[in-house]
This record gives structure tokens, sequence and C-alpha cells, in this order.
């Protein structure tokens, strides 16, 4: 008798489609990060929100998302991935329509809180349903590459799009935009894609909820306003808190029965190091993109839609990288071309570290070279931890990567942007507050001055400003050094496993559902 587990399903056409249609999901959830970045002014004008209000409009939506996924991801497991795909269309579409048609800041605030649970529901579900859909490696690795593509390429378009956007219609258009995307994908996925599911998920730890929340959220909280403003007390107490908590969580996840993160998932080898290396590898993107925003705006002096637009010119290698990394990857030892793809990124940030108060073109050439090398790392790790972890926990395994990811963006904003801030105020030592303060802060102050104060001013503020990033990208070269002799070391050896059979066929003893299509 063969093995039915070592029978591996390809995917045709229909998985395929399936695939295409929950892209959208994702492209729309990543573009939703940074599709205020444009609306904001006239939102002010109509809206009339608080200096609080407003942050609270941009930060709802992240800490929402960040704070639930982890609760999600699990959550989809015991109910069905696709239900709750399905839920959180539904609620992001609501949300979109909400947000879109706000009359009040507390109601704007009150939709980008339902947009990032929706979201939350939305992202796991997506990444753990690719994992179920194609049971081949090769398969799996260039759908996650597209994925991880996608999921990169979308921040950068969502504040594109705003712009294109309010161009011809009022500013509810940036949210409204996501209305007939959500309606296809509710005609859709109940055709295409299939259900998966635990079918033994155990009894849901209620618990657990707040306490993932108590532990994430001040953490990001803490470290998006220390990139911000700085080594405040109030938000190293933040992180205190959260880590606190998070102490408490993990507590609780290694003494519950029926635990909401499974620890069984840390067992296997790859699945904890794959995502700490996706979390360095977010730590990367996210610190860089810090710095090249300002720099196209502040250094060179682009209007905003100028610098977004700018800002995609990165993404025409992107979109080759993730599938070629994906093909290196069936040929190579993955540790290796994860190691490689660290080193590629070094170099981007090398190069960023040439850049001058006049260098675009080095700049998008480092910012390309960075991309791509992260996007390698990305979608490989992704694909490891998926592959590493049970068919029917790839909900769970799905969120602890994107939560991780979360964390990432976070910190790297946070310790290059410090790092950065520090050289800055350095340099700048003897100048006014509001100068040293910021270089937003410095060309406010010159473009009051005016005449040759003004360019003396913007000079010196600049030219500090490029000192600090270039320290940063530095500092951000080591890091990927280091991350690439940790890659190379820790997942040397790392076999992908071969998926259950039972994800696609009639195998009881594999203990998970056979998808149906109803």
């Amino acid at each position: 008798m063969t093995n039915p587990a070592a029978t591996v399903r390809l995917a045709g056409r229909r998985e395929w489609i399936a695939f295409t249609v929950l892209v959208l999901p994702l492209l729309l959830v990543s573009m939703d990060v940074s599709v205020l970045y444009f609306a904001i002014p006239a939102i002010t004008r109509e809206l009339d929100p608080s200096a609080t209000q407003q942050l609270w409009i941009f930060d709802s939506y992240a800490f929402a998302l960040s704070g639930l996924l982890i609760t999600m991801g699990s959550l989809g497991d015991r109910i069905g991935r696709r239900k709750l795909l399905l839920i959180g269309a539904t609620a992001f579409g609501i949300a979109s329509v909400g947000a879109g048609y706000a009359t009040s800041a507390e109601m704007l605030i009150a939709a980008r809180v339902l947009l990032g649970i929706g979201g939350a529901t939305l992202m796991p579900s997506t990444l753990a349903l690719v994992r179920n859909l194609f049971q081949d490696d090769k398969q799996r690795g260039k759908a996650i590459a597209i994925w991880s593509g996608a999921m990169t390429g979308g921040i950068a378009l969502g504040s594109v799009m705003s712009g294109l956007m309010l161009n011809h219609f009022r500013w509810g258009s940036v949210f409204l935009i996501n209305v007939p995307a959500m309606l296809l994908l509710l005609l859709l996925v109940p055709v295409l894609v299939p259900e998966f599911k635990d079918p033994a998920p155990g009894r849901f730890d209620l618990l657990s909820v707040p306490l993932s929340m108590a532990a994430v959220l001040p953490v990001v909280y803490g470290l998006k306003e220390i990139a911000a403003e700085g080594f405040e007390p109030l938000y190293l107490g933040s992180l205190a808190l959260g880590l606190v908590f998070g102490l408490v969580f993990v507590r609780r996840q290694r003494t519950q029965d029926d635990a909401m993160v499974p620890r069984a998932l840390f067992g296997r080898r790859g699945f904890g190091a794959g995502i700490g290396l996706g979390t360095i590898a977010a730590f990367a993107m996210m610190g860089s993109a810090y710095f090249t925003t300002q720099y196209l705006q502040s250094v060179l002096g682009m209007g905003t839609l100028e610098a977004a637009l700018w800002s995609l010119a990165p993404s025409v290698v992107i979109g080759a990288a993730a599938p070629v990394s994906a093909a290196l990857a069936q040929k190579v030892e993955r540790a290796y071309v994860i190691a490689g793809g660290f080193v590629l990124a070094a170099a981007g940030f090398a190069l960023v570290g040439l850049v001058d108060t006049d260098s675009l073109w080095l700049l998008l050439t480092g910012a390309g070279v960075l991309a791509s090398g992260i996007v390698t790392v990305m979608s490989l790790v992704s694909d490891m931890v998926l592959a590493s972890a049970p068919a029917e926990k790839a909900g769970s395994a799905a969120s602890l990567l994107e939560t991780g990811q979360e964390f990432g963006g976070a910190l790297g904003m946070a310790v290059l942007g410090s790092l950065g801030t520090a050289v800055y105020r350095g340099d700048l030592t003897g100048s006014e507050p509001a100068v040293r303060e910021t270089l937003g802060g410095a060309v406010a102050t010159a473009q009051q001055l005016g005449g040759a104060a003004c360019e003396q001013v913007l000079a010196l503020a600049r030219e500090a400003f490029v000192h600090g990033m270039q320290y940063a990208a530095w500092g951000g070269t080591a890091l990927l050094l280091g991350a690439a002799l940790l890659a190379a070391a820790l997942l040397r050896g790392v076999e992908t496993p071969a998926p259950p059979a039972a994800e696609g066929a009639e195998v009881p003893e594999a203990g998970v559902r056979v998808p149906t299509y109803n």
C-alpha cells in the first residue's frame, strides 16, 4: 500500500483563481495603512478633529489590527477560515461606508477601529487559506511569494491611490473604494474557496483574548510614540506594561490545555526562527521607509503625491524578487537563500548610507535593493512557518507571523528613527528648538524666515537629517548581516515537511477536515 500522506495534489486553475480572489482583501488591508496620507487635510477642514483625535484617526486602525491578529488567527482555525474571511469582509465593507460618510471625528475613529478589526480577520485567514489551497511545495512557495509582494506593495500603493482619488472626489472616496472589492469578495469566495478548519479545536480560551491585546497594544503604542517623540517616561512605561502582560500571556499559553497559541508549533524546527527572522525583516523595511518618505519630501522638497509616486519605483524590482527567490529555494538550500536575501538587503541599506542631500537615484536604487532582499526573506520565512505548522493550525501560525512583523515594523521605526534623530539633534546643537526637534519643524521655521536665512537653515537641517539617516542605514546594515549569519546557522538542514494528505483527501486518521465548497 502507498502512504496517502506522500501523495500531493497539485493545484489547478480553480485554486489559482481562488488565490487571486484572496489577494484582493490583502491588498486593501495593506493599502488602508497609508490611505490617509493625502486625505487628512480635507478631513481636518470638514470634521475639525482635535490634535488627539487626529492621531487616533491615523493610529486606531493599526492598533486594532495588531491587537487582534493572534485572536483572529486562532478563531479562524476553530470556526473556519472561509467563514471568518466572509465575516471580516462584511465588517470591512460596512466600516468603509461608515468611514466614507463620517460626519464627526468620533464617527471616523470608530469606523477606523472596525476597519482594523475586519483587517485582523482578513490577514491571517487569507494566508492560512493559501497554505491549504497549495499542497505542493513549489506551488505554495510561488503563491506565498506573490502574497508577500502584494502586502509590501499595497502600503506604497495606498498613498498613491489616495492622492489620485482626492484629485477627483471628496475625501470619503479613499474608503468607499473598498466597498465594490468587498462585495466581489463576498460573491466569489463561497464559490471558489473551500472551507478549512480544525475538526477538534478544543475550548476557546476567552481570557487569552484581553491578555494578548494587553501584551501587544502597549508595546506597539510605545514603539510608535518613541519613534515620533523620543524616549519619554510615558512611552517607556507603556513598553514595560506590555512586556509584563506578555509574560502573563506566555505563561498562560504554556499551562493551558487548549491554548490560543498551540505550544506544539514552537517545537517544530524552523517555526520560531522563521517568525524571528520575519520580525527582523519587517524592522528593516519599515525602518528604511521612515527615512525614505521624509527624504523625498523634506530634503528634496517634493510634494506629497510626487513623493508617493517616486516611492513606487522600488516596487518594480520587488515584483520579480519574490518569484525568483521561490524558484531558487527549490534548487538551493532555503537557509542560504534567506541568508542571501538578508545580505542583499544589507547591500541596499549600505547604498542608502552613501546618500547625500541630492541623491534621488542612489536612494531609490538602495531602497529597491533593500526591498528585494526583504521580500525574499519574508516570502521564504512565511512559507517555512506555514509549512512547518499542521494544516489545522495554519491560522494561528499565520497570525503569529503577522504579529511578529507588526512588532518588527514598529520597532524598526522606533530604533532607527531614534538613532537618526539623535544624530540630527547632535549636529544642530545651538540651533532654535523648533529646528533641532525635527526636520519638518526646521522646514516650517525656515519658510517663516525667508531669504538667505531660509536657505541657510534648510541646508543645515537637511545635511543633519541625511547624516542621521546614514548612521541609521549603517546600523541597519550591521543588523541585517547579523541576521544573515543567524539564518544560515538556525535554518541549515531545516526541510519543509510534506503537508498532510487530509488537506485534499479523505484520510480520517490525519485529523483534518476534508475541504468543502458548500
